[in-house]
C-alpha cells in the first residue's frame, strides 16, 4: 500500500507557548518515517477543548490525512480535555484498539489504567489518541505498527480489501520493527503522500498535463487552510530595544513597582509647604540640599517635571507664579544660580503633584500578552516605562526568496542566456518582494534566481529550509514543461500541496505546500509559489503570505489579515467570473474613502502596483447579472499602504 499520510497534534498548554517543550509530538513524527510513512500536518494546541475538536473536524473534513495522532491531555488532570474533545466526532468507534493501547501500557506501569484513550474514525481518517508521556507514545506507536495492524486498518478505511498485509502475514513477513527499520534505511525512499497530482518530470514534454489535476478552490477556502495550516513559532527572550518592532508579545506585562515610586511633580517649579504664604524665599536644589533632609523654614526646592519632592514640601508652585529676585555669582562674577525667589499666590496641598501609583501600581497589567509591539513606539516605550529590560516575544519568521526561469536576468549581476539573440527579461520579482518585506522587519535570505533544472530546485529549496522558515517563490507553477516546483516539493522533498489553484484574478497559479522537515519547529515549513508575473506575485504576497507570516510570528487572528475598509469607486471596473483584486489608489477626504484605479491591470503589469496604497476586492460576474461596477459604487479594499489625502 501506499504511504501513510499522518497528522501529529500535540496537546499541552506549555509547549503552545514554547514549542520546544514538545517532546512527544517530534517522537511520534520520527517513528512514523522510520516506518515509511509521512507526517504532512503537524501542530501544537492548548489544552482547549473547542480548538482540538475543530482542528480534527478541520483535517478529516478536508481529506488531508488518512490518521490523526494526538499526544497528551487523556489523563485525568483538570486541564485533560481530548477525549472529551474527540469522542463526539467518532462516526464508528474502535474499542478494540483503545484495549490494544491500554494493555500495552499496562505491561509497563499500573498508573496506565488511569489513561482515557479514544479511537475511531471521522470519515476516512483515523483518530488515535495518545499519552504526553514520550515513553508511553513509544510503547502504544510499537504494538499500533506490530505486524502490520496499522497499515491494515488504514488499508480498509481507504476502501481496501486489506489482501495485501494478509498476504504479507501468511509469508512470514510481519513488518516487526526489525524488519521496516532496515527496510527504511537501505531503501532510502522519500515518504510519499498518498496521492501525487503533480506531472513528472523525467517524463517526456507530451506527457506533460494539458489541464491542471489541483482543483480551483475559492479564495475563502485557501485562506482558511492556511489559517488553519499555520502555527505559530516559539516564544523567545528579546533584549528591549526599538528593534522589538513587529513582533508580538508572548507573556503579560505587570507592573513591578508603583509608577511614580515617590511622590513627583507634573510641572517646572518650586516645591514648597501649603503652609507656605507668598513672598520671598531662598533656592535650594538637588545639588544644595539631599532629598531625605526635611525643607528648611523659608527656603523652597527648585524641580523639574518628573522630579521627586524633598522631605517636609506637599505642593509645587509653577515657575509662571514667581519672580526672579537675586542671582548667585560665578568665579567671574557671572550670574550662575537663582538665589532668592518670590511666590506670587499660596498652593493648596498636593497641587502639581503626582502621587506613588498614580500612573501605575504595582502589579497592574500594563500590556497583554498578544499583543503587537508596533513601530509606532507607545508599546516599545510602555515596557521601557515599567522598567523591562527583557521580554518574551514570538519569533519573528525569516524568509527565503527565490525566483525561477532560466529567461530571468539579475538587475545587479546580469547574464544573458546563451540564445538566438534574445536578451532576457529582468528579474523584477525578488527586489520588489524583498523590499516590502524587510519594509515590514522581516529578514529575508534572498537564494536567487534558480534555472528550471530539477537538481537547481532541490538544491535551493534545501537551502531555504535550513536558513529560513518560509520559502517564498516566484514563478513555475503554472502548465509549461520547465515548472517544477510542484513536482519537486511533491517528488523529492515528499512534500504536501495544500492547494494549488485559487479562483481569484491576478493569481490563479498560487500553491501553498508545506515540507517535512527535522529543522522546523513544528516538523515541516511551509512555502508559497506565487505567479511569475509581478502584479500577480505582489498581489498574492499581500493576500495570502502577509496573513501567514503574522500567524508565524503570533499575531491574533482577528490582525493577520491587512485591513479592509469601504471605498467609493472614482472609476468603472469590469467583473471577472473569478473574485478580482483591482490596484488602486484610497485617498481619505470630507466624504469618506475614494479609490481610483492605477491604470492598465495586467497580471504582468507591475506598474499597476506603482503608487498602489490599496486593491479593490471585485465581486464575481454573474450570469445574468452586471459586468461592471460603476464610478460612484462602493467595493471592499485591501489596505496595503498608508492612505493617501
Amino acid at each position: 500500500m501506499s504511504a501513510i499520510k499522518v497528522g501529529v497534534i500535540t496537546v499541552s498548554d506549555t509547549a503552545s507557548v514554547d514549542a520546544a517543550a514538545d517532546r512527544s509530538g517530534p517522537t511520534i513524527q520520527e517513528i512514523v518515517r522510520q516506518r515509511g510513512h509521512g507526517c504532512v500536518r503537524l501542530t501544537i494546541l492548548p489544552d482547549d477543548e473547542q480548538r482540538i475538536r475543530e482542528t480534527v473536524k478541520n483535517w478529516c473534513s478536508e481529506n488531508a490525512v488518512d490518521w490523526i495522532i494526538t499526544t497528551g491531555g487523556t489523563g485525568f488532570g483538570v486541564r485533560d480535555r481530548t477525549p472529551e474533545a474527540i469522542a463526539p466526532l467518532l462516526e464508528r468507534e474502535a474499542p478494540g484498539i483503545v484495549h490494544l493501547l491500554l494493555s500495552e501500557s499496562l505491561k509497563h506501569t499500573p498508573l496506565a489504567a488511569l489513561s482515557r484513550p479514544v479511537a475511531g474514525t471521522v470519515g476516512n481518517t483515523l483518530v488515535v489518541t495518545l499519552p504526553g508521556s514520550v515513553k508511553a507514545v513509544k510503547e502504544n506507536l510499537e504494538a499500533l505498527f506490530a505486524n502490520g495492524f496499522i497499515e491494515h486498518a488504514i488499508d480498509l478505511i481507504r476502501g481496501g480489501t486489506g489482501k495485501q498485509v494478509h498476504a504479507a502475514m501468511g509469508s512470514g513477513h510481519h513488518g516487526d520493527a526489525t524488519h521496516i527499520h532496515h527496510h527504511h534505511h537501505h531503501d532510502h525512499r522519500v515518504p510519499q503522500p498518498r496521492s501525487i497530482l503533480s506531472h513528472d518530470p523525467s517524463l517526456p514534454v507530451y506527457a506533460r498535463h494539458r489541464i491542471s489535476p489541483y482543483p480551483q478552490i475559492s479564495l475563502e477556502d485557501a485562506l482558511k487552510m492556511i489559517m488553519n495550516e499555520i502555527q505559530p513559532l516559539g516564544v523567545v527572550s528579546l533584549p528591549v530595544t526599538p528593534a522589538l518592532a513587529g513582533h508580538i508579545l508572548g507573556e503579560d506585562v505587570n507592573a513591578p513597582q508603583n509608577i511614580p515610586s515617590s511622590k513627583t511633580t507634573s510641572v517646572d517649579g518650586y516645591a514648597l509647604r501649603s503652609s507656605d504664604s507668598p513672598g520671598v524665599y531662598k533656592v535650594l536644589t538637588s545639588s544644595t540640599h539631599p532629598l531625605s533632609d526635611v525643607l528648611p523654614e523659608g527656603s523652597i526646592f527648585r524641580i523639574n517635571t518628573g522630579g521627586p519632592l524633598p522631605a517636609g514640601s506637599d505642593t509645587v508652585i509653577m515657575v509662571e507664579d514667581t519672580e526672579l529676585l537675586s542671582t548667585a555669582k560665578d568665579a567671574n562674577g557671572e550670574d550662575a544660580e537663582e538665589k532668592e525667589v518670590k511666590t506670587l499666590a499660596q498652593v493648596p496641598p498636593g497641587d502639581n503633584i503626582r502621587e506613588p501609583g498614580s500612573d501605575v501600581h504595582k502589579g497592574d497589567l500594563v500590556l497583554q500578552r498578544g499583543e503587537v509591539l508596533t513601530s509606532l513606539g507607545g508599546e516599545v516605550g510602555t515596557l521601557a516605562f515599567v522598567g523591562r529590560k527583557e521580554i518574551k516575544v514570538y519569533r519573528k519568521p525569516v524568509v527565503a526568496i527565490l525566483s525561477t526561469g532560466n529567461e530571468l536576468l539579475d538587475l545587479q549581476s546580469p547574464n544573458p542566456p546563451a540564445s538566438d539573440g534574445w536578451g532576457g527579461i529582468w528579474d523584477t520579482n525578488r527586489p520588489s518582494l524583498r523590499a516590502a518585506l524587510e519594509g515590514m522587519g522581516y529578514n529575508v535570505v534572498d537564494l536567487g534566481i534558480v534555472a528550471d533544472d530539477v537538481d537547481a530546485h532541490v538544491k535551493a529549496i534545501k537551502q531555504g529550509l535550513e536558513s529560513a522558515d518560509l520559502l517564498l517563490t516566484t514563478g513555475g507553477t503554472s502548465m509549461g514543461a520547465s515548472d517544477l516546483l510542484k513536482p519537486v516539493v511533491e517528488r523529492q522533498f515528499g512534500g504536501m500541496i495544500h492547494f494549488g489553484r485559487v479562483s481569484m484574478k491576478p493569481g490563479k497559479p498560487t500553491t501553498f505546500a508545506s515540507i517535512p522537515t527535522t529543522q522546523g519547529e513544528h516538523g515541516r515549513k511551509f512555502m508559497f509559489a506565487l505567479p511569475g508575473n509581478p502584479a500577480s506575485a505582489l498581489v498574492t504576497f499581500y493576500i495570502f503570505v502577509i496573513p501567514a507570516l503574522r500567524k508565524l510570528g503570533g499575531w491574533p487572528s482577528d490582525r493577520c489579515h491587512l485591513p479592509r475598509v469601504r471605498v467609493k469607486l472614482g472609476d468603472t471596473m469590469r467583473l471577472d467570473p473569478r473574485v478580482e483584486f483591482h490596484r488602486v489608489i484610497v485617498k481619505a477626504g470630507e466624504k469618506g474613502l475614494r479609490a481610483t484605479s492605477t491604470g492598465g491591470q495586467r497580471s504582468s503589469r507591475v506598474a499597476s502596483l506603482s503608487g498602489a496604497n490599496g486593491l479593490v476586492q471585485l465581486p464575481t460576474k454573474r450570469e445574468g447579472g452586471p459586468d461592471r461596477l460603476e464610478a460612484g459604487s462602493y467595493a471592499d479594499a485591501v489596505i496595503i499602504g498608508e492612505l493617501q489625502m
